[in-house]
């Protein structure tokens, strides 16, 4: 038996939420003694997917189609289940992605497998894994007793780490039913000027306590000059003052970078579910008595258009 990872590409290239997913699956094959396997779907540069051996992939299956050129939800788990079989593979990995979210219970239908969505630990002898509950307000550790294994890791929870092995790439054409192909997305249009979301290791979010959308030129700043994402509250993408792609929480996103910064944000339960995850929270609100402060790592009472500015300041006067 072995292990596989599905690799998921944008417009031909890998993110670092696939590098960090190939390094967990790695781990995983050496607890087990086994080798890692990965499957890649779409059109990828076989420059791109020999990246994949320096975090410990060992062979890529290479899976190009004209009808997947773009994702499909259905086809895409019927192939990754498929490269699971001709792998022999009883543990498949994904990154809990937006995509990730879709694939991972359908892929675990397919194989008869037992799953573990949000897993931010590798398993332990019995095969326990730490995962996130209640929409990011607790953690459960569950444990897998089926023969089949899928589970989706949380993005940076786990992290990148180098692995080298020599890695080969085999071209596979899995059979791709017609079933799997009644509903086709036909375009993606993404923002290439901004940095992701869900794979961001910085995000700097604003709520009300910024006034208006006018205003929001000092949160685009300071996620510039930390090189972040930037997000937002529901009540601000409900006003339009921001679009709704940005909107992190219960409903919205739910994020897990390395340092969210949160500014003229009470902290309401619905908006600490889709970041509570995050491994350092900063706070900065003018209102001492904000929920908010009661799960920061690091808070400042303030008014934001002081507070924010000067760090802005801060920030230059370091990098200059």
């Amino acid at each position: 038996m072995s292990v596989l990872v599905y690799v998921e590409q944008v417009e031909g290239k890998f993110k670092k939420s696939v590098f960090e997913a190939v390094s967990y699956a790695k781990a995983i094959a050496d607890q087990q003694g086994t080798s890692l396997s990965a499957v890649s779907i779409g059109n990828v540069a076989d420059s791109e997917l020999n990246e994949l051996g320096k975090y410990g992939a060992s062979k890529v299956l290479k899976v190009e189609a004209d009808q997947l050129k773009n994702f499909v939800n259905q086809a895409y788990a019927a192939v990754i289940a498929e490269a699971a079989k001709k792998e022999g593979a009883n543990i498949v990995v994904l990154s809990n992605s937006f995509s990730g979210k879709g694939l991972a219970p359908r892929v675990a239908v397919k194989l008869e497998a037992g799953l573990i969505d949000g897993a931010v630990d590798l398993p332990t002898g019995d095969f326990s894994v730490k995962k996130t509950a209640f929409s990011g307000k607790a953690f459960a550790i569950t444990t897998l007793t089926s023969a089949n294994k899928v589970i989706a890791l949380n993005p940076n929870a786990f992290g990148v780490k180098e692995n080298h092995t020599n890695i080969t790439i085999e071209a596979f054409s899995p059979e791709v039913k017609s079933s799997d192909l009644a509903a086709i997305v036909k375009e993606i249009v993404r923002a290439t000027n901004k940095v992701s979301l869900p794979d961001a290791e910085i995000v700097v979010s604003g709520g009300r306590g910024l006034k208006g959308p006018e205003n929001w030129g000092m949160v685009e700043e300071l996620a510039d000059l930390l090189g972040a994402a930037t997000a937002c509250s529901k009540p601000v993408s409900d006003a339009d003052w921001r679009p709704h792609s940005e909107h992190v929480g219960q409903t919205g996103i739910a994020i897990s970078p390395n340092l969210y910064i949160a500014i003229g944000i009470s902290g309401a339960i619905q908006h600490l579910a889709g970041v509570s995850s995050s491994k350092v929270i900063v706070v900065i609100n003018k209102d001492a008595e904000a929920p908010f402060f009661k799960v920061a790592d690091y808070g400042i009472v303030g008014d934001a258009f002081e507070v924010v500015p000067k760090i802005i300041a801060a920030l230059k006067a370091h990098k200059g």
